[in-house]
């Protein structure tokens, strides 16, 4: 018995050790793997950001070149201003974010609602289309898109950038499944209180999906600052281009110098980290939104 008794007090020390606490061998395979990550991820960051601070005197790929520059200027990121408008591209692709993200904002959320709380005919037909569009790549609608943009009048113009993607797909179904989130009950008592539609969107809708609509914001943003392919196509006139076709000019045909494209990379990574910055705080909330939390 006493063998027993020990037994299983030595068995329940095991489990409650497995299920409430971390052994010390646990927490140093954990952090191990987590610094891998965290090399992997931000290490050619890192790399890009020594590179841009490098002095024309410094070795970028030889054997004493180190991730600390050993005179580190910022004179690269005014040659790239000097070497093509920067400024203006930045503008640019601010205009054409910017016009996405309202399309996604808008769009997106209405879309959303409508899955999720209106009763039609073919609803789950649409939700089946909107399935079926998200198979195919994009290089496989891409000429029917600038065909259509082309027909409007739109080539060769910001908004003919913006249009095909201010209502994204994944951001739709995104919106749909954070209103599926919201208990029916609560649109139900609205309607008996004599709210229509869109002031169930506004007062009830908005305030419980902000998580959810700052991932639709941070997707959008950078899907439309990172652009390159559909801006090439689209834009023809050197004035209208965005900051990553503009970047292509730093990279010349006989030379080219990686302390300026590094320095490039840099001044286009800044907005992406701003905006992310800015709506962090509801985007980690809407990882897990899926109910209203009151």
């Amino acid at each position: 018995m006493p063998q027993l008794e020990a037994a299983s007090k030595g068995g329940k020390r095991r489990r409650n050790r497995g299920f409430n606490s971390t052994s010390p061998r646990e927490l140093v395979i954990r952090y191990v793997l987590l610094l891998l990550v965290l090399a992997i991820s931000i290490g050619p960051f890192l790399w890009q950001l020594s590179t841009a601070l490098k002095s024309p005197s410094e070795d970028i790929y030889g054997a004493s070149s180190g991730l600390i520059p050993q005179n580190p200027t910022g004179d690269n990121f005014g040659r790239v201003n000097d070497a093509i408008p920067v400024l203006k591209y930045i503008g640019n692709s601010v205009i054409v974010a910017a016009l996405v993200v309202f399309g996604n904002i808008i769009g997106c959320t209405m879309a959303g609602f409508a899955l999720a709380r209106l009763k039609f005919r073919g609803r789950n037909l649409v939700i089946g289309l909107i399935l079926a569009t998200m198979v195919l790549p994009g290089e496989a609608t891409i000429i029917a898109q600038y065909v259509t943009v082309k027909q409007l009048g739109f080539a060769d113009t910001l908004l003919g950038v913006a249009l095909p993607g201010m209502l994204g797909m994944i951001n739709v179904l995104l919106m749909w499944n954070a209103f599926r989130g919201i208990p029916e009950e609560i649109d139900q008592a609205a309607i008996v209180d004599g709210a229509n539609v869109w002031q169930r969107i506004r007062y009830i809708g908005f305030p419980a999906v902000k998580g959810s609509l700052a991932i639709v914001v941070i997707f959008a943003f950078i899907g439309a600052w990172d652009d390159f392919l559909w801006p090439l196509i689209v834009l023809t006139t050197p004035d209208n281009f965005t900051l990553t076709i503009g970047l292509q000019y730093l990279k010349g045909t006989f030379s080219n110098d990686p302390r300026l494209i590094a320095a490039g990379a840099m001044i286009a990574f800044i907005p992406i980290a701003i905006v992310f910055i800015a709506v962090q705080r509801w985007f980690f909330r809407g990882v897990g939104e899926g109910a209203v939390k009151g």
